[in-house]
């Protein structure tokens, strides 16, 4: 028996816990599943609730409500450097498009044009043409050979990191958030990670600067989905990101090194705040939500919303700014939240407009005056009228401002983005300058990074920030106890969230030359001083060092720093790997994920230019065992690799035609054999690099409606249509999995 007599059970073996667990997932499978389809897009208290809200005006509501009950298109963005995104945007424009215009589809009626029900377009407030629209479902998928080709492209170029399949009204925050290589930005609720994935292509914006000095910290509260944010990070391949868990309504000060070698507090320039909320404006994606919404989802969230939204402020350095954004229609998770920061804050933080960022975009402005309302639909125009039962759910903070008041906040330079507006899911954004200190960050508590006695100034007493609140935790003993007595700014003091999740692998960071490793790989490569080894680091302490990862100095002071303050998930890109070849001067090859990072670095004597056409049949071989022989390839290659040392090496490419102002150049790892060289990519970008060099990759590419022909070709009548489809199915499911174009509420 344990404490209180209540009697333990026993602990399952492994065994056991496996059988159940086959059990339920047979169980599982057996179920009968439900289907989108089924789902009936109407909702009564949503509409009664809206329509009393006005957030849409009377003569747009039929409209409105209409394409919130329709499928959401899909959407795209193309990344990398600007001559492989013109390339890649020629190809999209080309033959990609182009088949699908002009293809016919049977329904059952009739025979449609394509042109007619879809036609693809390029989203006008994103730069340079990088971002399109088209409709896209399964059944279109498995009837039409251009669609599936095009989801096969999709999915194949996102693999890479060249494709980011993304929501449309989700590229608007990082895009109004105007990042520059330089900034130190942080991203609180980044999980799935497609915004993340922006605010890093925004450091690396600039090709001319190879090594920026900015950084994100992608941070999540969500163990599993950090782990889902790695996958999106890692296909950008980028050495100035940081994955951290940790509640980001109570994060943390983070400490950093300043130039004298004391320690100071990170402010950053440039914070996105795409806080938890209701998702009513996901309903065309996830049209479950048609099924469980009540008022109460928004009035619930409101809390932790406000909390995350002022803790992001208190970590922002003054003169940057912070976007809010919210995927809910509602403006109790909206406007109130902006209008309870901005009434605390005082002159310290203004809203800024925003639309100048995204122009052609089309959105609403924010609203000065809605109604809170109960879980049964009673709206309430003051705190005054809310009954008892309803004052836990309905808070006096989430009322608006008296309409003599409203115009100071300035409310309506906030952005509604509507589905009806340009066909696409709800959203919410605000952009928060701070134009000075918070009027309780001035005189609040001080904690000295160097340990120095805490002071707590009794005029402020209830002005405590959030990070300063855990930093005194930390402190512990009396001084925890001073501050309960003097200070209760938020009622009762909160717990302290145990940590949860995986068991992180260390990060070991090389301490200077003198490592082992890293004297022959500078030789073998001929490494240039510049590259600091401090930044190289391993994730183990003892063994063989098998992969080794480079990153930013700002990454590694950040890690250092904190390591027992906030959980760290993951940072670096791989950049070498162990390769015990006999008879080599190096026991690690290049890795491709860290070519960006170190090419750079590495000197020529280990660089190769190959012509386009050995390239192609390099990238086109796809047998480890048979790899091309040198002495088949073009003279000019052939001389060029005539005195090259054998082991890892790099292959350039450069476009001949000196006319384009943004000519193609191509770097990736090889491997020159004693009689052959290799292209040492991986399969994605091996097809990537072909598809830029116009060259045929069908060999790597699944098509169904292809092995049909080639089936009846041989005389097979009975083609399994039903196989095929599954196939397709699950290339569709599999993008879904990785959630790469879900941005989840």
């Amino acid at each position: 028996m344990g404490k209180g007599g209540r009697r333990h059970k026993p602990k399952k073996n492994f065994a056991a816990k496996r059988r159940d667990k086959q059990k339920n997932k047979e169980e599982w499978e057996k179920a009968p599943q439900r289907c989108y389809a089924d789902i009936v897009r109407e909702n009564k208290d949503f509409e009664i609730y809206y329509k009393t809200q006005s957030i849409v005006p009377e003569n747009q509501w039929e409209s409105f409500i209409t394409t919130l009950q329709e499928n959401l298109p899909v959407a795209f963005r193309i990344t990398g450097s600007k001559a492989e995104t013109k390339a890649l945007l020629k190809i999209i424009k080309g033959e990609l498009f182009e088949e699908i215009l002009n293809t016919k589809l049977e329904t059952d009626n009739a025979i449609v044009n394509e042109a007619e029900k879809v036609r693809p377009h390029c989203l006008p407030f994103y730069p340079e043409d990088l971002a399109w629209q088209l409709q896209l479902t399964r059944k279109d998928i498995r009837r039409s050979e251009a669609y599936s080709r095009l989801h096969n492209f999709l999915i194949s170029e996102t693999s890479c990191g060249s494709i980011s399949r993304q929501e449309v009204v989700s590229m608007i925050p990082p895009l109004v958030l105007d990042v520059k290589p330089w900034h130190k930005v942080l991203d609180m609720c980044a999980a799935p990670g497609s915004k993340t994935a922006q605010l890093i292509e925004m450091i690396h914006a600039d090709e001319k600067i190879p090594h920026p000095e900015g950084f994100v910290i992608a941070n999540d509260l969500d163990n599993n989905r950090c782990y889902m944010l790695v996958h999106q990070a890692k296909r950008l391949n980028s050495s100035n990101i940081l994955i951290t868990n940790h509640d980001s309504s109570v994060m943390p000060n983070f400490k950093v090194t300043k130039s004298d070698g004391t320690k100071g507090q990170l402010k950053f320039d440039r914070i996105l705040a795409d806080v938890p909320c209701s998702g009513d404006g996901t309903m065309r994606k996830n049209p479950d939500i048609w099924c469980k919404w009540t008022p109460a989802n928004g009035n619930n969230l409101h809390g932790i919303q406000y909390r995350i939204a002022k803790r992001g402020l208190e970590m922002l350095a003054v003169g940057g700014r912070m976007v809010y954004s919210t995927c809910s229609l509602n403006p109790i998770e909206n406007e109130a939240v902006l209008h309870r920061i901005l009434s605390e804050t005082g002159d310290a933080v203004q809203l800024v407009d925003g639309r100048d960022f995204v122009p052609g975009l089309r959105c609403d402005p924010g609203v000065s005056y809605w109604l809170p309302a109960s879980k049964t639909l009673q709206f309430y125009k003051s705190w005054d009228e809310v009954p008892e039962q309803w004052q836990t759910q309905i808070r006096p903070k989430m009322f608006p401002p008296a309409p003599e008041e409203a115009h100071k906040y300035h409310l309506e330079r906030s952005m509604r983005i509507l589905p009806h507006h340009q066909d696409t899911g709800g959203f919410f954004v605000a952009i928060l300058e701070k134009l000075k200190p918070l009027p309780w960050e001035a005189s609040s508590l001080v904690v000295d990074q160097q340990e120095t006695p805490i002071n707590i100034t009794s005029e402020n007493d209830n002005k405590l920030s959030l990070g300063d609140e855990v930093e005194v935790e930390k402190k512990g003993g009396d001084k925890k106890r001073n501050l309960e007595e003097q200070s209760k700014p938020w009622g009762p003091q909160r717990k302290r969230k145990r940590v949860v999740g995986y068991r992180e692998d260390p990060f070991v960071f090389f301490k200077d030359e003198t490592e082992d490793v890293w004297a022959p790989i500078k030789n073998f490569y001929g490494i240039s001083d510049e590259l600091d080894p401090r930044c190289l680091l391993v994730r183990c302490h003892e063994g063989k060092k098998k992969n080794i990862y480079f990153t930013s100095p700002a990454i590694r002071d950040i890690v250092l720093s904190n390591e027992d303050n906030v959980k760290m998930i993951n940072t670096g890109v791989k950049t070498f790997v162990r390769c015990d070849n006999k008879n080599m001067k190096c026991a690690f090859r290049l890795a491709q994920e860290g070519m960006r990072s170190i090419f750079s670095y590495v000197s020529d004597t280990r660089k190769v230019e190959v012509c386009k056409e050995d390239l192609i049949m390099l990238l086109q071989n796809d047998d480890p065992h048979t790899p091309p022989e040198i002495e088949k390839m073009s003279k000019e290659t052939q001389t060029r690799l005539s005195d090259f040392a054998t082991g890892s090496c790099i292959l350039l490419y450069k476009e001949e035609d000196s006319s384009s102002p943004n000519p193609l150049k191509l770097e990736m790892v090889g491997w020159r054999g004693t009689m052959s060289l290799r292209a040492y990519v991986p399969i994605c970008d091996a097809v990537h690099y072909l598809r830029l060099l116009g060259a045929d990759c069908s060999k790597f590419e699944k098509n169904k409606f292809e092995e049909n022909r080639n089936a009846l070709k041989n005389g097979n009548d009975q083609v399994n249509d039903d196989k095929a489809d599954d196939s397709n199915s699950m290339i569709t499911d599999s993008i879904d999995e990785a959630k790469v174009d879900e941005e989840a509420a």
